[in-house]
């Protein structure tokens, strides 16, 4: 079972603060989309493209579930697998943070160029609708919720280090 699992939107730092904390717990991290990316031979973006987001998304909620049944370090999910109901059932059983961050940070760590394919268009206003559409889902999985807004990945890491650490000595 995993240490921790990392939900939240792109541009929320999953990726980055997922490796920090799995450092500093002494773990290693497991990042879903790379275990999709690595399973098909070809990037996320390549597979939205190629074989539509339907497919995607039954790819990466068995790819979430491995993830929950295999790996006992950190997971870090792409900011989708919480629409998978099959997946919000799998983390209640686990210790889930949500990474929050608003459209301004969001935006600039994606970047407006970014070749993600849900992105398409407008990414300021793709980013934003995401956002509004997915937080309550966010929430309703999450056991902590940690703003990173104007915060380094570090930081960020090093609260969830501490806050996981005072979790587990109350458990």
């Amino acid at each position: 079972m995993p240490a921790v699992v990392l939900v939240g939107p792109m541009g929320a730092g999953k990726s980055t603060v997922g490796a920090l904390l799995a450092s500093r717990l002494g773990v290693a991290l497991r990042d879903t989309d790379e275990d999709i990316a690595a399973a098909a031979g070809k990037s996320v973006q390549d597979i939205f493209v190629d074989e539509g987001e339907a497919h995607f998304r039954a790819v990466e909620a068995e790819a979430v579930a491995a993830a929950l049944a295999e790996h006992d370090g950190v997971v870090s999910l792409g900011g989708g697998s919480v629409l998978a109901e099959q997946t919000q059932i799998l983390l209640k059983e686990h210790t889930v943070i949500y990474l929050r961050v608003g459209v301004a940070d969001a935006v600039k760590r994606v970047g407006l160029g970014s070749g993600r394919p849900l992105l398409l268009g407008n990414v300021r206003g793709r980013i934003k609708a995401l956002l509004e559409e997915r937080a309550p889902i966010y929430e309703s999985v999450a056991t902590i919720v940690v703003d990173t807004d104007g915060r380094s990945a570090d930081d960020v890491a090093a609260e969830l280090a501490t806050a996981l650490t005072a979790l587990n000595t109350t458990e």
